[in-house]
């Protein structure tokens, strides 16, 4: 008779049950989400129901985790999982995940398109909050499917939710985002114009290289008047 203590394991009912006081959005269809994607493997009993160990359930905590605070996509967040040794312990409830991330990439990375049923999985949305944000044209999708732009507009609404902050007020960002693209599209424009070889890609580099000066200007813009309000390092009026 081998020593080995007998291995436990939870059900589905029991998982969302430990992670629910942290993450009250977290659903059946959301583990299942996560496992088709590649991100948790849970065991299977002979009868083919999953069993989910100690760890299983940490490592769904972290993924939870860094989705609700750094809006990473999941293959990031995958990528980083599968280079971390099997059995390194996932951070604990409540302990600040920037850290443990450092040196990820940041921004949209290319995932594989998602369905309408993919996205409401991975975000905890209904489908009429979806709706509502398709309507306000702050997530939007490429025929049927939905692109990691999509995924992480739809992530950073919902923990904006949280804060108090609903579609109708983010209408501003999109106004926003739609006189600077034109903005962008002015700079570019000669470009394209030239009709010579690699001209479209010469354009659409230089775009992205344009949009992401812009991000760095428009961060360096709200932290300063968040400073003037007093919100910031410096006291107001302090220059």
């Amino acid at each position: 008779m081998s020593a080995e203590p007998a291995r436990a394991y939870v059900g589905i009912g029991e998982v969302l049950d430990l992670l629910r006081p942290e993450f009250p959005d977290v659903t059946v269809s959301k583990i299942r989400f996560l496992e088709k994607e590649g991100l948790i493997q849970p065991a299977r009993s002979p009868s083919q129901y999953r069993k989910y160990t100690t760890a299983d359930v940490d490592r769904l905590r972290y993924i939870l985790t860094v989705q609700r605070d750094q809006y990473l996509p999941l293959r990031v967040i995958k990528n980083h999982l599968d280079g971390q040794d099997e059995d390194a312990p996932a951070p604990p409830a409540g302990q600040p995940a920037g850290p443990v991330l450092a040196g990820l990439p940041a921004g949209p990375v290319p995932t594989a398109p998602l369905t309408r049923r993919d996205l409401l999985a991975a975000t905890g949305l209904d489908e009429g909050r979806l709706a509502e944000l398709e309507d306000f044209g702050l997530v939007r999708r490429n025929g049927r499917h939905y692109g990691p732009e999509a995924l992480a507009a739809a992530q950073a609404v919902v923990a904006l939710d949280r804060h108090g902050v609903q579609a109708r007020h983010l209408r501003v960002l999109r106004a926003s985002v739609e006189r600077e693209t034109a903005l962008i599209e002015q700079v570019v424009a000669p470009i394209l114009r030239q009709r010579s070889p690699g001209a479209r890609d010469r354009a659409g580099r230089t775009a992205r290289d344009i949009a992401a000066i812009t991000l760095r200007l428009h961060a360096a813009l709200i932290e300063a008047a968040l400073a003037d309000a007093g919100f910031g390092d410096r006291p107001p009026g302090d220059v």
